[in-house]
């Protein structure tokens, strides 16, 4: 039977990752935006947490850059 291998990275790598600075990263994880654990005094993100938080947050800006373009197409700005 073979386990499924969770990769966890340290908040500097997470915060490398979506390309934003540590302390905003910490601020996601103390809104609770994805699930971190501690491992003494130090957070660990897990990748497949990581991963659906990104997915998220892309859908979502997806979903305004259609909602832009449908209000620039009805106010004839094309």
């Amino acid at each position: 039977m073979s386990e499924k291998t969770l990769r966890e990275l340290t908040t500097q790598q997470a915060a490398d990752a979506l390309n934003v600075s540590r302390p905003f990263l910490i601020s996601l994880l103390d809104e609770g935006k994805f699930a971190c654990r501690t491992v003494g005094t130090h957070r660990r993100v897990g990748d497949s947490s990581l991963a659906e938080y990104m997915r998220a947050d892309d859908g979502e800006r997806l979903a305004v850059v259609d909602e832009l373009s449908a209000e620039t197409y009805d106010l004839n700005l094309t």
